[in-house]
């Protein structure tokens, strides 16, 4: 696999959320889920799980590549589950959290993983391309602090990875050949806001990071949210922004 990827954290943020990292058969994308309420019941921040989870996947797709993807991020959880000290509650239901995102090359296949919505897209050489989403958030009754405390990692919620197992289980998973693999990417949605707010097509973003480069899509995100006149949206007008893009075929 080739990979160029880019990590930007939100204009005037004092930390980046995101986490990315790369290797030879694989690509993980994680996004910080910003603290929604006062009190998480832990005494870390959401970039120190961020991090320590993203590692965590990251030496697992290395030194275990014969779990599947749901296996892997089960036990980077738990990983991390056991970094937390005493005085984590890691029952509440505001503990930190992140999307994941990645793709990993094994043999034949080209495999997937998404868990909330940070997407992955896969051009097939037949034309066709696949946009991997979780839009599960999307779908909730309402968006205040009880209503998404009650359906985080809930049953007819909404699921990211954070301090519950079980959430590895509702990732959405799917593999394709390699051989009908051209392009793909792996981005959090302070990219993806590109089609899902502005109006680009999956395409349009994919052929600009493979025509100008990661670099290019974040520029344009910024551009983007400073010419949209603040609150039309639901959420942050700017957020940090990752994005991976590569093709498969050897390193170099």
């Amino acid at each position: 696999m080739r990979v160029g990827y880019v990590s930007q954290a939100a204009p005037g943020a004092a930390v980046n959320e995101d986490f990315v990292l790369a290797g030879e058969d694989f690509v993980v994308v994680l996004d910080g889920a910003t603290r929604s309420a006062p009190e998480t019941g832990c005494a870390h921040d959401v970039a120190w799980v961020t991090r320590r989870l993203g590692v965590a996947l990251g030496r697992l797709l290395v030194e275990e590549p014969g779990l599947t993807l749901t296996r892997t991020l089960a036990l980077a959880i738990e990983r991390v589950r056991r970094l937390h000290g005493a005085g984590c509650d890691l029952d509440h239901p505001d503990s930190p959290s992140a999307t994941v995102a990645l793709l990993r090359r094994r043999g034949e296949w080209l495999e997937h993983l998404v868990l909330a919505d940070s997407p992955v897209l896969i051009e097939l050489t037949d034309g066709r391309l696949e946009a991997v989403l979780d839009d599960r958030v999307d779908q909730l009754p309402a968006y205040d602090l009880a209503t998404v405390a009650r359906l985080r990692n809930a049953p007819g919620g909404f699921w990211v990875a954070g301090a519950r197992v079980a959430a590895a289980e509702q990732a959405l998973t799917g593999a394709h050949p390699v051989s009908s693999v051209t392009r793909f990417a792996v981005l959090t949605d302070g990219v993806s806001r590109l089609v899902e707010r502005y109006g680009w097509s999956w395409r349009q973003l994919l052929d600009l990071l493979d025509e100008q480069g990661p670099d290019s899509a974040v520029r344009a995100v910024r551009a983007a949210e400073l010419a949209d006149p603040p609150g039309r949206f639901r959420g942050k007008r700017h957020d940090d922004a990752t994005v991976a893009f590569g093709r498969l075929g050897p390193v170099g």
